[in-house]
Order: C-alpha cells, then structure tokens, then sequence
C-alpha cells in the first residue's frame, strides 16, 4: 500500500512521499488504526531543512527491508514540526525527559492512545557510537509490545500525566522593572564571548533577540556596554562564514566559536529576527556595516524567499544533492577558474579561502574579515561569483508559508523600512500581509501554513496570532492604513479569547480551547530559536494598548505576563530575549509619538523621519491627519501654528507639542 503523503502541504512530508513506509499524516484515523491492530505508534518528526533528516531518511526510511519492519509492525506517522509545532513540543518534552537532549530528527514510540514510551533522535541502520540500530531498536519495541505490553502501556501512561504536570506548572513571578533589566544585561555579559561576540561557546547561534533587548537597553540607559556587546557580535557574525557574502542572509548557526562554518540551511525566522536588529543597530549608530548587512538580508527575503504569491518561505535546505555546504564553499582553484589568475588570488586573500581550506575537502566558506581596499573591485568579483555559483547545484527551498515567521518578516521589513527609508521592504510586507490575511484566515480563525496558495488544515497556535498581530501593528505604523490596526488587534482577541490559561491572568496556552485535543495543552516560556508565543503576545499587546482607545485591558495582560516569567528573564536572560525586549518597550511607557499634518506637508516628512531616527526601539509612532481616525494617539492633535506638529507621550503624560525637528529631537532624549 502506498504512503498516504502525497496530498501534504508540507514539503518535508512530501519528501516521504515516496518512502516504502506506509506513512500516515498525523490524524486521528492513524489511532484508531494502531488500536485495531494493537501495534505502537512510530512517530517521526522533523523539518525540510534538517540535515540529519535527510541522513536518516536515506539510511533508513527509504529501505525496503527496514520499512516492511516498519509496515509489519507499526502504525507509522510522519509530522513537520515547523506544520504542527504543537505536537512537536508535547513530544520533544518527552525525549527531552527521557534522554536529557532533544533534536531532530524526533522519533518516538506511543501507545494507540498517543501516550509516549521510548524517545530518541537521530539512529543509525547498524549499531555505532553507543547507539542501537534503527532496526535493533524496532525488534526490541516489537518484543516489549508483545510480551509486557501491559506494563509498556502503564509506564506511558505515568510519563504522558508528568508531562501534563510539567506543562501546567508556573514559573515564580517578580517584577520585570528596570533594576531587573540592568541585572538581565549584566548576567549576558557574564557569559559573552569577548573575541568573538556572542555568547557560550561552540555550537554558536544568532542570539538575535538578546542583541535587541540590548539594543533597547542602550537607547533606554546609554549603556555604552550593551552597545560594545551588540556591536561586536553583530560584525563577528556579518563577517564569517555564517553570513552569505555573495547574496546576503545568514545560514542557522555556526558549528564553531568563531562563526566560520555554518550549518548551511537559511532559516526564514532568523534572517526576519536579525534583519530587525541590523535596521536597529544601522539607525541607532549610522555605521555602513550593519547597513549593509540588513539591505542583505532583506534582499534575501526578497528575492530568494519570495514565493510567487507574495508570501516567505520557510527555508532553504542545508544540503544540494546530499552533500551539505556544496553550493556555498569554494576552492583558490575555483576562484581562478571564475576569475582568472590574478582576481582569482585576490579573492581568495580577501574571502579567508586556503589551500587547507577552512570547511571540508580542501574547500573553504567565504569570510569577509576585513573591508575591501577595492570596493568597486569587489563588487564586481562578487557579481562574477554569484552568478557562477548560480549554475552549481541550489539547495532545494521549503515553500510552505509559516503564519508566525511570515509575522516576523513582516515586522522587520516594515519598521527596518521605516526606519532605512526602504519603501520597498514595505511594500514586500505589506503584500506578504495581504497573502496571510486573505489566504490563512478561514472561517473566521487562522491557519498555521500554506504552500503554493493552498491553504493547509493545522490551526494557528499562539506563535501565529502573535507573531502576525506584532507585524502588522507595525504595519499600520509603517503606513498609516488602519486596516492593518484593526487586524492585528482582531487577532489578539482571538488570542485572549481562546488561548488564556483559566484563572491565570497573564498566562497562556499555546494551543487554543477549540483546537484539537492533544495529550495536555503545551506552554512553552521560553524564548529559543524564535520569540515564544506568549512573549510575542506580550510585546504586541503592549504596543496595541496605546494603538487602541480602551488599550487598557491590553497594557495590564502584557504586565501579568511579564510578571510571570520575571525570574526567567532575569536569570536566564539568553532564553528571554523577546521577554526582555518587551518589558523595555513597558518600562519606557512604551513611548509614544503622534505626527499630525497634511500628506503633502514636507515639514511632516521631516518630523516623521527625526521620530523614527531618534525614538528608542519600541516606540510607538502613529502618522496623519488631526483626529484621522484609527487611532486615538491622533484624537484631538491640532496643528500648530498652521504646521505639521509632533506629540510625544510617556505613559499617560504628553509633552507640549513641538514643531521643529531640533525641539522634536531634544523631546525624544530627553
């Protein structure tokens, strides 16, 4: 019987398409089917881009011997974490429990019930390094199905109901107020690589919302530290192999301390998350090279993870035919054959390319550790390059459209345009914004993805409400249209509506009430690879609290979130980076500038472009007419004098309104 993958939305699943295992999508038919023939559950999970997915896949999944194993005895279901991040919590918490480590691939054994009994990752066909072959390990789950079954079902159950406890449990709450920001800096400087910027040691990942809760920091404190750390991190990154210096974008992390080798697949969450920071850090201190990276990275976005129907995609694989790094790492003898003898040894001092190599077999990434003397010279190495490696083999792309990293892009795009005068990263928001507005929204609720303009079944989770409502509040700010503002704060009353936690003010599931019934209602905290999603809720509703007229209720939920994760935050601040750039944003007010004036005004142009220059990150910046309507910051904004008249509040207080760029400035840092 084939597999029944090949109806998916989800490019990792269609990649198993073909598999000789008879895999099932996650449903609740595949059950029912475990229990009628009283077989476990072999649960898969992973992602389009994963290496070791793919290495897995190869050894195992697509042999014959090992899949009639599977078929014989197995109800086998395949999921895409990136499709259904509900369930790859619930069960990544449960390998994580039981190996002390997690990853992916994510393969776990359950009960008909769902109940988890044996998690792991990543297995070899054959025995090595202390782990069992992938089919040694389906023989011995088999003989302890069959002859102890019964004891395997109680301990799956016990497991299932401590992870319902862990999932329910709070955290100790405590005040995120500005003497437990300073202390959140100080314990990230403690553990930051002085050499290399970042923080820890090897493997080494963008720690983009650290580095923008530092931002903010300094704009709040003139912390002239937190700036030395951003800073140096940020050229560290930009400059190594992590860092595509031929298209731009950044690959998912780096396997050394020193951010030379990446781990080649191009993630669309991270490259939105450090656009936002390479705009922010661009504006805060005008230098070219962090100006330069975020006109990378947005072309990346742009260009390469388009999709035709004006969404992003996910991600671009870490392999090209099997081989990881083949399309980006170069040979001196590839340089001289694209560029001949002499640009050919130029480029190779320049870009860190040796005879050793600094990656595998003798090739190297490109690194670009000092600028150009050349620039001119580079620029047109760098087109020659760009185009030869364009007739290598490319990295297949993951094209499904995420709803939540959609959000962030869009986010990023429309306040690095604002900010950067790139009408066209707007532009790119604003149809990315129409795509999951128009496409992802059904029946009145949201959609977690889609591919090629079909929309798949999985719900919203958390992440997506309030990923999405954050990007497009930024949005409205971007461009004034109130059909962004009323969006977004529709979808955060969706998400208070149905996500809540019950007689827990502040706290939030990360599935809804009416979602599919999982083994417990997962709640993530933490902030990882992306911002979670009650810190992505925090951070929107805080900024629609001053958007809205009864904002409110808006500002007091966002308190008692922050609140709940407060130790969190100030202990473990590496994990609470978007926690921590959200309560800045609550420590500053957040602040907020109405700019009020005819469209045609240029003296309006000029405020509006000194607000976004010199306002701290997180301000909230609303431009228009006098009481245009949308908005209650621009209820009751008269024009002074006859000319466009700027209106910064604190809080629930407002300065005297200011009609010249050097009084609007000297408001704003003051």
């Amino acid at each position: 019987m084939p597999n029944r993958l090949a109806a998916a939305t989800s490019p990792y699943l269609l990649q198993h398409s073909d598999n000789p295992i008879e895999w099932w999508e996650w449903s609740e038919a595949a059950f029912v089917e475990a229990a009628r023939r009283d077989v476990p559950v072999l649960l898969s999970v992973g992602y389009a881009a994963c290496h070791w997915c793919h290495v897995m896949a190869h050894e195992s999944f697509e042999d014959a011997a090992t899949a009639a194993q599977v078929n014989a005895g197995f109800v086998a279901i395949k999921v895409d974490r990136e499709e259904r991040p509900d369930i790859d919590a619930i069960y990544m918490a449960a390998t994580q429990a039981m190996t002390g480590q997690g990853g992916w691939p994510m393969t776990c054994f359950l009960t008909p019930a769902g109940e988890p009994f044996h998690c792991g990752t990543y297995y070899p066909p054959q025995a090595r390094q202390g782990m069992p072959g992938f089919r040694q390990l389906l023989d011995a789950v088999t003989t302890a199905w069959r002859d102890d079954g019964e004891r395997v079902r109680g301990a799956a159950g016990e497991i299932a109901a401590r992870l319902a406890d862990n999932a329910a449990a709070a955290l100790p709450s405590s005040v995120v107020d500005a003497d437990a920001l300073d202390r959140a800096a100080a314990t990230l400087g403690e553990t930051f690589d002085a050499r290399f910027g970042g923080f820890g040691g090897a493997p080494k990942f963008p720690p983009s919302m650290a580095l923008e809760f530092l931002l903010r920091h300094h704009e709040r404190t003139a912390s002239a530290e937190a700036l030395r750390l951003v800073g140096l991190t940020a050229e560290r990154m930009a400059r190594g192999g992590m860092y595509d210096q031929l298209a731009g974008g950044f690959a998912r992390y780096s396997v050394d301390a020193q951010w030379v080798v990446p781990h080649f697949e191009k993630m669309l969450y991270d490259n939105a998350l450090l656009l936002r920071v390479y705009a922010h850090l661009a504006r805060v201190t005008g230098d070219a090279l962090p100006l330069r990276v975020a006109d990378g990275i947005a072309g990346f976005l742009l260009g390469e993870l388009c999709t035709p129907e004006g969404g992003f995609a996910s991600a671009l694989d870490a392999d090209t035919d099997g081989v990881e790094g083949l399309t980006y790492a170069w040979t001196p003898a590839q340089l001289h054959e694209v560029l001949g003898a002499a640009d050919g040894e130029w480029a190779a001092a320049l870009l860190t390319v040796t005879g050793p190599g600094t990656f595998e077999h003798g090739s190297s990434t490109l690194q670009l550790l000092a600028d150009p003397d050349d620039p001119q010279r580079w620029e047109r190495i760098r087109t020659e390059l760009l185009v030869a490696r364009g007739q290598r083999p490319q990295p297949a792309c993951d094209d499904k459209v995420v709803t939540a990293w959609n959000g962030l892009a869009i986010q990023a795009l429309a306040e690095g345009g604002a900010a950067l005068g790139r009408t066209d990263w707007i532009d790119g928001a604003v149809r990315a914004a129409e795509l999951v507005l128009g496409l992802h929204v059904v029946d009145g609720r949201l959609r977690r993805s889609s591919r090629a303009g079909r929309v798949g079944t999985a719900a919203g989770v958390l992440e997506d409400h309030a990923c999405l409502a954050d990007g497009l509040l930024a949005l409205y700010q971007a461009t004034g249209e109130p059909r962004w503002l009323a969006a977004g704060t529709g979808l955060l009353d969706v998400a208070l509506e149905h996500f809540a936690v019950l007689d827990a003010p502040g706290a939030f599931h990360d599935t809804a009430d009416d979602a599919e019934a999982l083994l417990h209602r997962p709640r993530e905290l933490t902030d990882n690879a992306t911002p979670c999603g009650s810190s992505a809720l925090a951070s929107a509703l805080l900024t629609a609290s001053v958007l809205t007229a009864d904002g409110g209720h808006y500002r007091d939920v966002a308190e008692a979130a922050l609140r709940g994760v407060g130790t969190l935050a100030e202990r473990h601040p590496r994990f609470a980076g978007h926690w921590l750039t959200a309560a800045e944003a609550a420590v500053s007010g957040p602040l907020q500038v109405a700019v009020v004036g005819d469209a045609g005004d240029p003296h309006l142009a000029e405020l509006v472009s000194t607000a976004i220059a010199v306002a701290p990150g997180g301000t909230v910046v609303v431009v228009g007419e006098p009481d245009a309507p949308g908005s209650p910051l621009l209820a009751a904004r008269p024009l002074v004098d006859g000319r466009a008249a700027a209106y910064v509040c604190r809080g629930f207080v407002c300065d005297r309104p200011v009609s010249t760029v050097a009084e609007l400035a000297a408001s704003l840092r003051g």
